[in-house]
């Protein structure tokens, strides 16, 4: 054993990585449902306009059909990588238009902050990483 402690079992990485992979999909699948349900797509449309994106609500409707597609295919294990970095991509941009002039802390010492959605990219980045077309799969 290390300075670290033991290491896991490939198989309980792959078990670690499943729960990881089938956690952030639902979190994002939820996100996306919830706004496509409650008819968030128009407002989230006319929001980026003001951010200065043209065609704001073909960008809302596009990310949010991504959000109701894209995390049923991360449960599906297909194209799981390329999902998740998308997802990424979009959450970094969120990141920097709504959170970051808030600061660090979504409660507590702040509010609205980017302390959430730093640990949901880190995590879709760990995940494209982990599924990347062609590593090798423990067990």
């Amino acid at each position: 054993m290390g300075m670290l402690g033991e290491k896991a079992s490939p198989q309980k990485a792959e078990r670690a990585l499943d729960v990881l992979r089938i956690t952030v999909a639902l979190l994002i699948l939820i996100h996306g449902a919830f706004r496509f349900v409650a008819g968030g797509v128009a407002p989230f449309g006319v929001w980026l306009e003001t951010q200065g994106f043209p065609m704001g609500f073909g960008w809302a409707l596009g990310v949010t059909l991504f959000e109701l597609v894209g995390p049923v295919l991360m449960l599906a294990r297909r194209w799981t990588s390329f999902v998740a970095l998308g997802h990424a991509a979009i959450l970094t941009l969120g990141m920097i238009l709504v959170h970051l002039p808030f600061g660090w802390f979504v409660v507590g010492a702040g509010r609205n902050g980017v302390e959430y959605s730093v640990i949901l990219i880190v995590s879709l980045l760990t995940i494209a990483w982990a599924y990347w077309p062609g590593r090798r799969r423990a067990g």
